[in-house]
């Protein structure tokens, strides 16, 4: 066995003896369907640490056929499957993580001449007894291989996007290497199934791409191999019962990636969680922000700070809880190449710190560990506003506690005039403000918007996560230009104390209205026992 060539499964043997270890091999049987189709080029981006490296060592593993790996699947999903015994060590497997080439070439001629050299010199080696008509030619050795064996390979290519971000402004370095990846894979009888993943979908060129006979799978469109990459729902609520963690925690701190699978019985909606981060958190029995640690919040603040068509006003809002509209058509599959706000929308929905809804079009922040990798960022840009009011927010969340209705209206009656970039024109504005002037809440609380409750929707709901339920719960009712008693008022006779009926402990109302005149909040609390 090879580095490249039929590299084995000693990496996957390693992923299946860790301590934490998730069943993702139905992902093969979804291959074997495209395997010496015209669907045979396949391209799965997803976030980093989101499990890419993994599924293509456990490709590499039941493909290869230097290496009988029976023993290592017959446990796993995929031994369930029709196709299971038919493909299994069937074919000569090339495996190439394209990082690795570029960390150790100056460019992209060298990167390539280095990946050919080393491909050839293996090919070259494993079939030593066969002539062929150009020894320094990858494209003709494989040619002349599948001629003689009639067998074809399965080609694997972890990070294939590297370098769309290491040359992130070099056109002409990116247009040279995806002329290389068309002309060895493109219409070529001895590619059984090429597989490659990478953070970024394939890169366009005007109106077309170089390498458009792939079928993409990303965070934007993940088609039927949603649930392959990511921690599902089931999966992460199984490992909390196992490592004695709160379920309501994780899902706070790590849930949010919602991906559709449109399958042929209707769509299949999957809330992903961010693998490494849930591993980190059952191992260290404790959660925290594990997945922001590959990265810093650099690379995010390089986009938001653009503040391009309102970018800034987007990611407040995002912040407080509302969600964004956005169309993901004009986005380049690049870094660099940006002509509205919606494509470094999308670029942040690619890199894992947006979560795109594609049923709504729209994009949200997806959960608590990435929303502390804004805060990072904005905390060292000139948004000093924003700051201030997330780091005013826990007194204003003592407010409520303390039922200090002045207090909590003093409170926003700041963060209205401080986060000036937001319209502040009706009950949908003020709502935004005001979610954003509790953020604090979220260390203890689900905040919920719109709950639907009693005889309508409570505009917003804290509800205490279990590891805090000695917090009281609360209903937040909003009124423009009417009055805080009335908010109050509404709460009880629409009934939307039932929202919180399976809540046992205390219960907050409160009423907040905005004068148009005074452009004062009023704020009037309560306490019932629920």
């Amino acid at each position: 066995m090879g580095s490249y060539l039929n590299p084995g499964s000693s990496i996957f043997k390693m992923e299946l003896n860790s301590q934490i270890y998730i069943d993702k091999s139905r992902l093969i049987e979804a291959m074997n369907k495209n395997i010496n189709t015209m669907q045979r080029f396949v391209c799965v981006s997803r976030p980093r640490r989101f499990g890419k490296s993994m599924a293509a060592d456990m490709l590499a593993s039941y493909y290869g056929r230097k290496e009988n790996t029976e023993e290592l699947f017959k446990q796993l999903e995929i031994s369930k499957c029709n196709t299971y015994k038919k493909y299994l060590n069937q074919y000569d497997v090339i495996k190439v993580n394209m990082q690795e080439f570029l960390s150790q070439t100056n460019s992209v001629t060298e990167m390539l001449q280095m990946l050919k050299s080393y491909l050839l010199f293996e090919l070259l080696e494993d079939f030593q007894d066969m002539h062929f008509r150009n020894e320094k030619d990858l494209v003709q050795v494989m040619k002349d291989i599948f001629s003689r064996t009639e067998r074809p390979f399965v080609i694997l290519i972890d990070e294939w996007d590297c370098l769309f971000r290491e040359y992130q402004k070099d056109q002409e370095a990116q247009k040279q290497y995806l002329d290389f990846l068309r002309v060895w894979l493109k219409d070529k009888e001895y590619v059984a199934l090429a597989y490659m993943t990478g953070i970024l979908p394939v890169k366009k060129y005007g109106t077309h791409s170089a390498l458009n006979m792939f079928t993409e799978y990303s965070m934007t469109d993940p088609g039927n191999l949603a649930e392959y990459f990511g921690f599902t729902e089931d999966e992460v609520e199984k490992l909390c019962k196992e490592y004695g963690m709160d379920f309501q925690e994780a899902k706070a701190w790590y849930d949010g990636y919602g991906l559709v699978s449109h399958e042929k019985n209707g769509d299949i909606y999957y809330s992903m969680y961010s693998p490494k981060s849930v591993v980190e958190a059952m191992l260290r029995h404790k959660f925290g922000t594990y997945w922001n640690q590959t990265e810093t919040y650099e690379a995010l603040k390089r986009y938001i700070q653009m503040d391009m068509d309102g970018l800034k006003s987007d990611v407040v809002q995002m912040l407080a809880g509302k969600s964004i509209h956005i169309k993901t058509g004009t986005f380049s599959n690049d870094m660099t190449t940006f002509a509205n706000k919606d494509d470094i929308l999308t670029l942040l929905v690619h890199l894992g710190y947006l979560t795109y809804d594609s049923l709504e079009e729209s994009v949200r922040i997806p959960n608590k560990e990435v929303s502390q990798e804004y805060v990072n960022a904005i905390s060292t840009m000139n948004w000093h506003e924003v700051i201030d009011s997330v780091e005013a927010s826990r007194k204003l969340l003592e407010a409520l506690w303390n039922l200090d209705g002045e207090a909590v209206a003093r409170g926003i009656d700041k963060a209205h005039r401080e986060i000036s970039i937001l319209q502040y024109n009706d009950e949908n504005s003020l709502s935004c403000t005001i979610s954003l002037a509790f953020y604090f809440a979220r260390e203890y609380y689900t905040v919920v918007r719109e709950l639907p409750a009693g005889k309508g929707f409570a505009d917003l709901c804290f509800i205490p996560r279990m590891l805090h339920s000695d917090k009281p719960a609360a209903v937040v009712e909003l009124k423009w230009d009417k009055s805080a008693k009335g908010a109050i008022s509404q709460i009880k006779e629409k009934q939307y104390i039932e929202a919180l009926k399976d809540y046992s402990g205390n219960l907050l109302l409160a009423g907040i209205n905005y004068d148009k005149k005074t452009k004062k909040h009023t704020c009037v609390i309560e306490k019932v026992k629920c």
